[in-house]
């Protein structure tokens, strides 16, 4: 069996938002801490060859790349970044889909399916495998959204690929405001939705088990997660809270208080994912990246360091896996 890879986030190598390393301190870091296979990262496109030169210095690919698209205006940016994972060794392309089109409409079912066979295409032909992501903010977040689309893809032959971001469903257990966003609520309340992943039914493992998830993120999150009071969005209101420190903070390095036993539910999707990938050599689940970052929604403001969290859970990642690959539990 092919192993698992564990990567990590370009954006969240670093320790706090207060300094920025540069493109090859990254690479080093990375290198140094021991923890990880790979690097995920679209590299902006006039930083191309300085990221290039830091991965060759320092042994550690690109396996992967990431971004947010508009339709009607990115398709070409959707096809340059598969070509350029490509020149790195790229095996797959994390790809966020904005809910509203360059016109300013929401993009449909079936326009994100066309989209989805289209962008798959080329991917299959470059040997990079383009994954629609669960994420806030984008098309994913109406959850029930994500089924019908990979309904339409599969009834036309295709395969579908998604990056589970659980903690996008994780933070929203129990958060009443959350589960206004996208019409979620109204989807729970007709027996269309189940959040909690020890519930049966749950869209978790609905996903997991129609082989789906293609590649995955790794950002700890808790039910009703703490919104981060410590940064703003341009219009005044706080982060949405969707990044929960996996290690202890130090007294004054987190707002709230930091419960290790509420990590249970997000560590245990974790460890379904990794159950499937052993149960069936069908997956497609390959890698997994850890993504604590410093953005607004996410861990901005943080006193602990982004970058010993993201190594603690690598490890953590790691060790559950050679477990659950030698006994299958």
């Amino acid at each position: 069996m092919e192993d698992l890879l564990i990567g990590v986030s370009g954006g969240g190598v670093l320790h706090t938002d207060q300094h920025v390393p540069d493109v090859d301190t990254i690479f080093a870091m990375v290198k140094d801490s021991g923890a990880f296979d790979y690097i995920e990262r679209s590299p902006p496109p006039l930083q191309i060859d300085e990221f290039r030169r830091a991965s060759e210095k320092h042994g550690v690919p690109l396996a992967s790349g990431s971004f947010f698209y508009m339709l009607g205006r990115d398709e070409p940016l959707m096809e340059w970044h598969l070509r350029i994972a490509k020149t790195f060794g790229g095996r797959a392309q994390n790809m966020q889909i904005l809910v509203h089109d360059v016109d300013g409409n929401r993009v449909t079912d079936q326009r994100l399916a066309d989209t989805f066979l289209w962008i798959s295409e080329i991917g299959a032909k470059l040997g990079v495998m383009p994954c629609f992501e669960i994420h806030v903010n984008m098309w994913s977040e109406r959850f029930t959204r994500v089924a019908a689309v990979g309904d339409l893809v599969e009834r036309r032959g295709g395969e579908f690929n998604i990056t589970f971001d659980h903690s996008h469903v994780i933070f929203k257990i129990g958060n009443e405001k959350e589960l206004g966003v996208e019409n979620n609520r109204e989807d729970i309340a007709a027996g269309k939705l189940e959040l909690d992943p020890y519930k049966p039914g749950n869209i978790s493992d609905l996903w997991i088990s129609r082989n789906w998830v293609s590649h995955a993120h790794a950002r700890a999150a808790v039910p009703n997660n703490p919104v981060n009071v410590w940064a703003k969005h341009p219009d005044g209101s706080f982060g949405r809270g969707i990044q929960y420190p996996f290690i202890r903070p130090a007294p004054g390095q987190w707002h709230s208080d930091w419960d290790e036993s509420l990590l249970e539910p997000w560590k245990e999707v974790l460890r379904r994912m990794m159950r499937h990938r052993v149960a069936n050599p069908a997956s497609r689940l390959r890698q997994i990246t850890v993504e604590m970052i410093p953005a607004v929604d996410y861990g901005a403001g943080a006193k602990y360091s982004i970058f010993d969290n993201a190594v603690a859970m690598a490890q953590w990642l790691r060790q559950s896996w050679h477990e659950i690959k030698a006994t299958g539990a």
